[in-house]
């Protein structure tokens, strides 16, 4: 009699796994015959009935273990080294168990010798069943002549898992050989193909070889490894796709549906940051979450990563319909998700939103951002970066929210712009409503630019270079920082972890990137060459700009923290103490516009307009 558990895996395998099933059966049968037979000859009468019985119990035990563990779900054309030691490990457990079973039953008498012989037989016959497949060549794979030509660089695990996948598949591309820097590797053959030298002569070789497509497959690469690939083959204007990083590829297979063409992400010179979430799901895992500006790309954002740490249920506030709209769209999960269209400087719809759903935790990401617009909309600009910081911030305290982060930037370090010093006041609201609301934990998370963020650089580029051009960079010299939008929401999300109130946390964002050369790359990538195809020209520094930014005021007061890549800082770290008359300033500010200007400045000392 099967057990529950065993039963409910035969009832989801398929007709064609029964039948793998089955050959199993039936090759196991054989093996144990072959043990009695060359043992004994012939297989003597007082045996008989143990042959028998051995020959029907040791095949069922095995084939009951496949099943119960998955072993016929495996696509063997397809199979790794992994899914043949898993095999082996499941063949011995089951001769164990079966052993133990006849020591227990005392079903048979199982000559020493003719278990060995079975043991190996069985072993040589299901495993050989299963090599078979792997070695089949599929029907359906086109001739090479119909397909391009492509060269991997990177013979490690990941491109041979790749090249396997090219010569077994339908595809557009036949691997011709590898491209590794590892010494040992060169001249080797690897999954059938030949190491033909290292990145250095990549572009000889490419020549020489009349390659096609190069694919990168190198998972653990960072962009400086990548971009110095590249570069080296823009001249001959050839494809370049590549495997996504480690962290694209967590829990999936690498595989030729895997490959995509190179993004302007893969070749910015700083290593992605890692990020577990895992510290968060304690203060995120069942509680009420609150998220402002949820329509936006980085309030948008934190919505799908905090739905993954499974809150009880998420309140996702937005000032334009549209997006909010979009967002709700977009979402398709058993968790609650109730949208609320308010504006965050509204006192009384957002009173009204924490009076009816209580949040626990806030990500406080609404808020002007765009540094040039707001030059001219100060009063604009303090009322929804600074009073909407209030308002968010003393509701969380008044109703008793456990935490709140809010998003900063980099531009509130000596601010020149209007944005960049609403920002920093509004981090200094923050650090003001910690000392009102003591048991609320606020903090604020400060980092640069975001790729692909709403109003980002790299949109209005791709529209330039769309049109032919010319590209507009403000200045030769002119420097970001730049993080992808999973990255600053995983900032943000750890900072809720890693906070106990009154903190200003800072990603370690490497060197930042001329926009120039981020300019050129990105009209390489769209596959011209830079001041020949498409020109690049300097429109000059826009109102409130900087050649670079900062993201500390004082070095000497930042700290480490439990995550290498994320530093810490007292919101208030290198300044006097707060204007004991900011809410009365702020307040004639917002109500006398002509006068914002000069208040803000007031408000902030530092702020030294351009």
């Amino acid at each position: 009699m099967l057990p529950s558990s065993l039963k409910d895996k035969w009832r989801r395998v398929p007709g064609k796994r029964y039948l793998v099933a089955l050959l199993d059966f039936f090759l196991l049968a054989l093996a144990v015959y072959l043990g009695y037979a060359v043992r004994l000859g012939i297989v003597i009468p007082r045996f008989v009935n143990d042959w028998l019985q051995v020959m029907l119990t040791l095949p069922a035990v095995c084939v009951g273990v496949f099943a119960a563990f998955g072993q016929y779900d495996t696509l063997w054309q397809h199979a790794g080294t992994e899914d043949y030691i898993k095999f082996l490990w499941l063949y011995l457990t089951s001769i164990l168990a079966f052993l133990l079973i006849n020591s227990l039953l005392k079903i048979a008498v199982f000559p020493r010798t003719s278990f060995v012989i079975a043991f190996f037989a069985g072993l040589f016959l299901c495993g050989g069943l299963r090599f078979s497949w792997l070695m089949a060549k599929p029907s359906h794979v086109r001739p090479k002549s119909e397909r391009l030509k492509a060269l991997i660089v990177g013979a490690g695990e990941a491109g041979a898992f790749l090249a396997r996948d090219l010569m077994r598949n339908e595809s557009d591309l036949y691997p011709a050989g590898f491209i590794d820097d590892d010494e040992q590797k060169s001249g080797r053959y690897i999954s059938g193909l030949r190491v033909m030298g290292n990145t250095s002569e990549l572009r000889g070789i490419v020549e020489r070889e009349k390659i096609q497509v190069v694919l990168i497959a190198i998972p653990s690469a960072n962009g400086k490894r990548i971009r110095e690939i590249y570069n080296s083959l823009a001249p001959l204007k050839i494809q370049v796709r590549i495997l996504p990083t480690l962290r694209e590829l967590a829990g999936g297979q690498v595989s030729v549906s895997r490959l995509r063409r190179v993004k302007l992400e893969d070749l910015l010179g700083r290593d992605p940051v890692k990020i577990s979430l895992d510290p968060s799901m304690n203060y995120i895992a069942g509680k009420r979450v609150l998220i402002t500006g949820a329509g936006g790309s980085i309030g948008s954002e934190i919505v799908h990563q905090v739905l993954h740490n499974r809150p009880s249920e998420i309140i996702a506030l937005g000032h334009g319909e549209q997006s909010i709209y979009l967002l709700m769209e977009r979402l398709h999960v058993d968790i609650p998700v109730h949208a609320v269209i308010a504006d965050v400087a509204d006192e009384v719809a957002v009173n009204d939103v924490f009076t009816k759903f209580s949040p626990q935790v806030v990500f406080h990401a609404a808020a002007h951002k765009h540094v040039p617009l707001m030059e001219f909309c100060p009063r604009e600009a303090m009322r929804v970066n600074d009073l909407g910081t209030r308002t968010v911030a003393r509701c969380a305290g008044r109703y008793h929210a456990e935490r709140m982060v809010m998003i900063s930037t980099d531009k509130a370090v000596n601010p020149s712009s209007i944005m960049g010093a609403t920002k920093r006041l509004a981090e200094k609201i923050l650090e003001r409503e910690q000392k009102n609301f003591p048991e609320t934990k606020f903090m604020a998370v400060r980092f640069g630019n975001v790729l692909g963020s709403r109003g980002s650089v790299i949109p209005k580029f791709e529209k330039q270079i769309a049109a032919g051009g010319p590209v507009t960079v403000t200045h030769p010299d002119m420097k970001r920082y730049f993080m992808l939008i999973p990255e600053a929401v995983s900032l943000v999300i750890q900072a809720g972890a890693l906070g106990h109130g009154g903190e200003l946390f800072v990603l370690n964002m490497g060197e930042p990137v001329v926009i120039k050369e981020m300019a050129e790359l990105l009209i390489r990538l769209c596959g011209y060459e830079p001041y020949r195809d498409i020109n690049i020209v300097y429109s000059g520094i826009r109102p409130g700009e900087k050649l670079y930014e900062q993201l500390f005021y004082d070095e000497n007061a930042v700290h480490g923290t439990l995550h290498p890549k994320i530093f810490v800082s007292n919101i208030k770290a290198g300044e006097n103490e707060q204007n004991p008359e900011l809410d009365t300033i702020l307040e004639y500010a917002l109500r006398h516009p002509d006068e914002a200007l000069r208040l803000l400045k007031q408000l902030v000392p530092e702020f030294q307009q351009v």
